[in-house]
């Protein structure tokens, strides 16, 4: 008995020790978590590095929490950071946009203030180039910081329907799109198809812009902005341009049918983000990680105006964003 007990003791303290030497990815940090635990961006020169879903960025400046024409939402997430063009250009945009007539901006995600993986939500967001603006007009009012983390933005699809409620979608809808694909720094708006239908079947006159508005999963309650690699950033690698044409072609019929819809066959595979490392980074991307910070968030923050200032962020920043009804068919591709 005993001799039994000392052999089975002996293979399993084998095993662990086994184990413990096997090489793997299983204990290096996951890159998420790195990123997501740096509350304040790299004091460095602005310059962006990888792809817009695997990469990070120097530099980064946060949108104030209000603006003259704009409120940032869910505010605990700290995800109100940017490239300094990107900022500038959810500025422009508030702006001008006001002029058109919409109420003002509620903006979402951007990035976080290195970019890098997020610990929930986005597979993109990561070179400060991305930025997320509710298709919820601004209410004429400051938002509590609590309604800033829990209202929920209003879809613009009838419900159980890949359509556009009418009753919700307003011409000043398609101006706000409008003046967001007329900028040249932008690359893409993505919108979900039934956006990108309602827009091709209304919109008349110069319908180049239209090329910029691409459908995707999702999307029907607020649009996705993306922008170009910025000059001096010779580390970010751009995207392929929009095909030629305004896309109100077969290629958006295809997303009326049942097989962008369907289940995806197999295992589900793991998120890129939930297995990503360092290493599977661009090199820079550990210098951008041990940079040191700003003095304060303040000295960092773009615009904005003395009636709201930000919350202190909680231990668990990433606060998840509530659940509703919102119509189907919704699955987005296994990455």
């Amino acid at each position: 008995m005993i001799l039994t007990a000392f052999f089975r003791a002996s293979a399993v303290a084998a095993l662990l020790v086994a184990a413990a030497a096997t090489p793997g990815q299983a204990a290096e940090p996951l890159a998420k978590e790195l990123f997501g635990a740096k509350r304040l961006p790299a004091a460095t020169a602005p310059k962006t590095w990888g792809f817009y879903s695997k990469g990070c960025f120097s530099g980064g400046v946060a949108i104030a929490v209000d603006g003259p024409n704009w409120q940032a939402m869910r505010v605990s997430r700290n995800r109100r950071w940017g490239h300094p063009q990107m900022i500038r250009l959810i500025e422009r945009l508030s702006r001008e946009a006001a002029a058109d007539g919409w109420p003002g901006l509620l903006v979402g995600d951007i990035s976080q203030p290195r970019g890098g993986p997020m610990l929930t939500g986005h597979a993109s967001h990561q070179v400060g180039l991305d930025a997320d603006i509710w298709l919820t007009p601004m209410p004429d009012r400051r938002l509590t910081a609590s309604e800033r983390e829990n209202l929920s933005a209003t879809s613009v699809l009838k419900e159980g329907s890949l359509y556009v409620d009418d009753r919700i979608w307003t011409p000043a809808h398609a101006a706000l799109l409008k003046r967001a694909a007329g900028y040249r720094d932008v690359e893409r708006i993505l919108v979900h198809p039934g956006i990108k239908k309602k827009l091709c079947d209304t919109v008349t006159g110069n319908r180049a812009w239209l090329s910029k508005i691409r459908p995707f999963w999702g999307h029907h309650y607020h649009f996705h902005v993306r922008i170009g690699c910025p000059d001096g950033s010779t580390g970010c690698r751009s995207q392929k341009p929009p095909p030629a044409g305004d896309g109100c072609d077969k290629s958006l019929a295809w997303w009326f049918t049942e097989e962008p819809w369907r289940p995806a066959k197999g295992p589900a595979k793991p998120k890129a983000r939930d297995v990503m490392v360092m290493k599977d980074l661009p090199a820079a991307c550990r210098q951008v990680l041990e940079a040191p910070a700003p003095v304060s968030e303040a000295a960092v923050t773009i615009g904005g105006s003395d009636a709201v200032t930000a919350p202190p962020i909680a231990a668990s920043a990433f606060a998840a964003t509530p659940r509703r009804e919102i119509p189907l068919p919704e699955p987005r591709p296994r990455r």
